[in-house]
């Protein structure tokens, strides 16, 4: 059995994106790699599971230290088959990105990137999704290892606590140099979608999702606030959605 630590990685943009690559390219120094990703695009996926059809990983790349396999599955499923069936062991560490795009604010509540990371937390392992502030596929990544490098090797180091993974965001490539790492909270911001009618050829109707980003919060120390100030955004995230604060306030007779 290997000494070094052994780190899933996964993502939603597919095993073909320029983020995964980069990931890959920072981790493989820090310990054992074994990827399972997505053949196909898988954004937005939230934490969807694929239980009509059967999981059919590919083993496509196997060298000392670094192993590959594609699937048909969701981001969760290549977590979970990972896990269950496909590592010789527990993984010391899940590792989901490096994404295409922000996952802050309400982001989260979509991203198959970020459900991959708390379905670690689900299993007791600790798990960092990472993304990029730039919706490009072929997105700059060439400032992030420093910090990508600089969070795994203290979660490495030091673990996350039971039931909880990290939602990193790092701001997008420009002439001024990110000022440093901020651990915050979510920021209260969501979609506003709008539904574009269209017609096909034959004259049918269809719709065509989009939207505007509104970000009404104005606490200082959220995660669209650090990434406006170029800062890099660490939001510790929970598995556990209870509403803790209203569990005496919401009652009903007995």
């Amino acid at each position: 059995m290997s000494s070094k630590p052994l780190i899933l990685v996964t993502n939603d943009d597919s095993i073909h994106a320029k983020g995964l690559h980069k990931l890959v390219q920072i981790l493989r120094p820090l310990g054992e790699v074994v990827v399972i990703a997505s053949e196909q695009m898988m954004s937005g996926m939230s934490h969807a599971v694929t239980i009509k059809t059967p999981l059919m990983p590919r083993l496509v790349k196997q060298e000392e230290g670094y192993t590959e396999y594609i699937t048909n599955g969701t981001p969760v499923d290549n977590v979970k088959i990972g896990r269950h069936r496909l590592l010789d062991r527990k993984p010391d560490l899940i590792v989901s990105g490096i994404n295409h795009g922000s996952n802050a604010a309400i982001n989260i509540v979509y991203s198959g990137t970020m459900a991959a990371a708390m379905e670690g937390a689900i299993e007791g392992i600790p798990a960092i999704g990472f993304s990029l502030d730039d919706f490009d596929l072929e997105a700059d990544f060439s400032h992030v290892a420093p910090y990508v490098e600089l969070i795994t090797r203290k979660v490495l180091d030091e673990g996350l606590p039971e039931g909880i993974c990290l939602n990193v965001n790092i701001p997008k490539k420009s002439d001024q140099p990110i000022k440093g790492i901020k651990t915050v909270r979510q920021a209260k911001a969501r979609w506003v979608e709008e539904f574009e009618q269209r017609t096909d050829p034959y004259g049918r109707q269809y719709y065509w999702m989009g939207g505007v980003f509104e970000n009404g919060d104005p606490r200082p120390d959220t995660d669209e606030k650090a990434m406006a100030e170029n800062y890099v955004a660490v939001v510790p995230v929970k598995v556990d959605f209870t509403a803790d604060q209203y569990l005496d306030q919401i009652k009903f007779p007995s």
